[in-house]
């Protein structure tokens, strides 16, 4: 009896984090993924980058060119900036 309830248990928690880890992950298009693959190909830490260039491309819809630089090619990529007033965008 005691082996049944752990059974139950376990698979409806793994059922669960199965059906919430889509719905809690940001969907990011195939456009952003390209783009900031390319801006932080040589980003020393490179899923840091990946990640906020993510969410800036999702906002902005546009990435700079190049690896670093090349702001002034995406005013709304540029202006983002964290709670301390740095630059948020890779």
């Amino acid at each position: 009896m005691k082996l049944s309830i752990a059974t139950l248990f376990l698979s409806l928690i793994l059922l669960s984090s199965l059906v919430l880890e889509p719905a809690m992950a940001q969907p990011r298009s195939p456009f952003c993924d390209g783009k900031c693959k390319g801006r932080c190909n040589k980003a020393a830490v490179w899923d840091r980058c990946f990640k906020y260039c993510g969410i800036c491309c999702e906002e902005c819809k546009c990435v700079p060119s190049g690896t670093y630089g090349n702001k002034h090619e995406c005013p709304c990529y540029r202006d983002k900036v964290n709670k301390k007033g740095t630059p948020k965008c890779p």
